[in-house]
């Protein structure tokens, strides 16, 4: 029987003119596809598909769209929305997915379609559907990117003064005196300077990031950033031992930004760990299995320490997993600048376990 496709043919003839401009001019990106085995394999595409995800037509007609277009650590995600398009049902899911030029977000949308002997729409075996796909990307970071400035700014900022300010006039009034709590409130009130100043010099990193979104791909060897923050890091915090573990990566999609996020986690890394002589293992590798081979479209930029957990709250707030209020928004602009810096490059950043009993910290960057 006749088929028709988004691509605007019907068993290679074109399809009614109707058809054909209304897929055609839906800014929405459409694949038609067929379901194989209970995969999706693409059937064609329409222009603002390409325009989005950044392949042709041609090359991926025919493929299985998973392969595509989900990364692999969604791919789980992915085979539950087939199967119910598989047995009829209609998905409304936000998702990540992979474009080539890095992960975006979307409002996924599949429809399936059964055909019959009598034709499409009957009650026959169910034989494909159409993944429409809005792009979120920008509104999502827009608006998180608001909450984030107007809620931990604000929060930290003020917090802060505070204690500068009590804890000035506890001093002031005790120098008099000298009494033994005068050591105390002067290291308290350093504390807190020195925390302002970080706040604000990240709140500028952050300022940056924005301003510059990254349209065009560029491209950057993480390796001597790397070196470049240990290095930093080294002379700021003597105590601290930190090292470096590099696979011959090559290149990734970023820019000189990437180093806001690198020395921000290696930052807190120390920062927050209780030790006198905290550790720090940086690694570069493959983001695929295996997790360090240096293979693959993938690059992933770990920081590991032997310091406490990060809260289960902080991880969520960052990951999207928890709502933004004015009291639930995590305790410093650090993992922000990170996560916020790791998106504009179309990457992702996830939080587990190390080996040295803390935190494994990694970024996920597309390789060039």
């Amino acid at each position: 029987m006749a088929r028709e496709t988004v691509d605007g043919r019907v068993d290679g003839e074109p399809v009614s003119d109707r058809y054909r401009h209304l897929i055609e001019h839906v800014q929405d990106a459409v694949v038609e596809f067929g379901l194989v085995d209970g995969e999706p394999v693409v059937v064609g595409v329409n222009r603002a598909f390409v325009d989005v995800f950044g392949y042709e037509a041609d090359e991926i007609r025919g493929e299985s769209l998973n392969e595509w277009v989900v990364p692999d650590w969604k791919l789980a995600e992915a085979e539950d929305l087939d199967a119910n398009t598989a047995s009829g049902e209609v998905n409304y899911r936000q998702v990540t997915r992979e474009t080539a030029t890095g992960l975006r977000e979307f409002l996924y949308r599949g429809v399936p379609y059964a055909v019959s002997e009598g034709g499409e729409g009957g009650e026959g075996d169910l034989d494909g559907g159409f993944a429409v796909y809005t792009d979120l990307t920008e509104v999502s970071r827009n608006e998180r990117r608001l909450e984030v400035l107007n809620r931990v700014l604000r929060h930290n900022l003020r917090n802060n003064a505070n204690i500068v300010a009590g804890h000035t006039t506890r001093l002031l009034a005790e120098l008099d005196d000298q009494g033994s709590e005068t050591t105390d409130v002067a290291a308290t009130i350093e504390r807190a300077a020195h925390e302002l100043e970080r706040l604000a010099e990240e709140a500028g990193h952050i300022r940056r990031v924005l301003e510059h979104p990254t349209d065009e791909a560029t491209d950057i060897d993480p390796e001597p950033i790397v070196r470049s923050v240990v290095d930093d890091h080294r002379g700021r915090a003597p105590s601290a031992a930190l090292e470096v573990e590099v696979s011959d990566v090559g290149s990734v999609m970023a820019d000189s930004r990437l180093r806001y996020a690198i020395d921000s986690l290696v930052d807190n890394a120390i920062e927050h760990n209780p030790r006198s002589e905290p550790r720090v293992r940086l690694r570069i590798g493959g983001a695929e299995n295996p997790p360090d081979a240096a293979s693959g479209e993938w690059v992933a930029i770990h920081v590991e320490d032997d310091g406490p957990r990060i809260p289960a709250a902080e991880r969520d707030v960052i990951l999207d997993g928890s709502e933004i209020t004015p009291t639930h928004h995590g305790s410093g602009l650090g993992l922000w600048l990170t996560e916020l810096t790791v998106e504009t490059f179309g990457g992702e950043l996830s939080f587990g376990a190390s080996d040295l009993g803390g935190n494994d910290v990694s970024i996920r960057l597309r390789r060039s």
